[in-house]
């Protein structure tokens, strides 16, 4: 393993209080930066409280993946008029979604953001038009001090060479997988894992990972993954997310 490579482990969320997460982990990734438009003034509180050396990533806000239409919205404060619905979601190329990740870079600039993951639902299909549309996206947004994290479920695990159209039109953008159901498709000098469980179609929140789940993701990352990438995000998404993450972070220090 190279000396200066990093493997930090986290939660998407905070499962405890933050002081003692701050203690505990070295990163986070912000959940509720995807319900609602950013708040920069809360941001603002979570960067100043955390010591400096503490890592944020954050999801961006789901305007630009998900239509008004789906049930995520339900959660959110703000709502498009329904004339422009059409206009918002899929990555479409459209002034509102350019016009929103204006918003989600400005709020990575403010907690200091190192991975903004852009999270597509399943109702994304794979066809022609999406991967017109994101491709076009992604060739546009610019980001300054953050890497952008795509990533995609369903029927596009498989498609691994449109994957990797979507990862090479912006060096900054990487590949966000789980890696018990995917590999990265293109290993960048950042990658970012997120853990939803075992089973089920694309997440099992309810599973609770097994020292043997922990020891086969420590052996993924140090025989593949960190011969690549200088720093690797291990950021576990289920309901067993603080056991979960303390216990990897016990199996992989504990080895090294």
């Amino acid at each position: 393993m190279s000396g200066e490579a990093k493997v930090l482990i986290g939660t998407c969320g905070f499962p405890m209080s933050r002081r003692k997460y701050y203690d505990t982990f070295d990163t986070v990734e912000l959940q509720d930066t995807f319900y609602n438009p950013p708040n920069l003034d809360r941001l603002s509180k979570l960067r100043n409280e955390a010591p400096t050396n503490f890592i944020f990533n954050m999801k961006a806000w789901q305007a630009i993946t998900h239509p008004p239409s789906m049930p995520t919205w339900r959660r959110s404060k703000f709502k498009p008029p329904k004339e422009l619905w059409d206009k918002y979601g899929f990555l479409r190329p459209t002034k509102e979604n350019f016009e929103t990740w204006e918003q989600i870079k400005e709020a990575a600039k403010v907690i200091n953001a190192r991975v903004v993951v852009i999270q597509l639902p399943s109702s994304f299909k794979c066809n022609e038009e999406n991967l017109r549309n994101a491709k076009e996206f992604l060739a546009s947004i610019t980001s300054s001090n953050f890497f952008i994290g795509l990533e995609l479920r369903g029927e596009w695990i498989q498609q691994r060479g449109l994957i990797e159209e979507l990862i090479s039109v912006n060096e900054r953008v990487i590949h966000v997988v789980d890696p018990f159901r995917a590999d990265p498709v293109v290993l960048k000098d950042i990658s970012y894992l997120r853990l939803h469980g075992i089973g089920g179609k694309d997440i099992n929140y309810k599973y609770k990972y097994t020292n043997n789940d922990l020891n086969q993701l420590k052996k993924k990352i140090e025989d593949n993954i960190i011969r690549y990438s200088k720093e690797v995000y291990v950021m576990f998404n289920n309901i067993y997310m603080k056991d979960d993450a303390l216990r990897f972070k016990n199996i992989f220090l504990s080895i090294k």
